[in-house]
């Protein structure tokens, strides 16, 4: 069986934001907006912060797959694709974190 990817799940979301299927929890976020997409993301991002702290390794996975699967589907509707969160990873490479992090533009 071949690796699965975030390519992959990036590709599975854009083929189902718009599929009109009933039974798509992908579609249906698609359909209710930014907003409940935003929103879940930050329920996942709270519920994975909590299953680390409890040290609860099983719940930290299935957790951390919820909050990146959310994460996709909040860069899908913001038309971001992940080659570009990519793209920024990488030109903070090489670089301290304390030093690019002072870079930032402050706001």
């Amino acid at each position: 069986m071949a690796e699965f990817s975030f390519s992959d799940l990036e590709t599975i979301i854009r083929d189902r934001a718009h599929s009109g299927d009933p039974d798509s929890w992908t579609a249906k976020l698609f359909a209710r907006g930014i907003d409940k997409a935003a929103q879940k993301l930050g329920e996942e991002a709270v519920e994975t912060v909590i299953a680390a702290v409890k040290g609860d390794r099983q719940g930290l996975v299935s957790e951390s797959a919820d909050l990146i699967y959310h994460w996709f589907v909040v860069l899908g509707l913001s038309d971001v694709p992940l080659s570009d969160v990519l793209k920024e990873l990488e030109s903070r490479t090489g670089r301290s974190g304390i030093a690019e992090k002072a870079s930032r533009p402050k706001g």
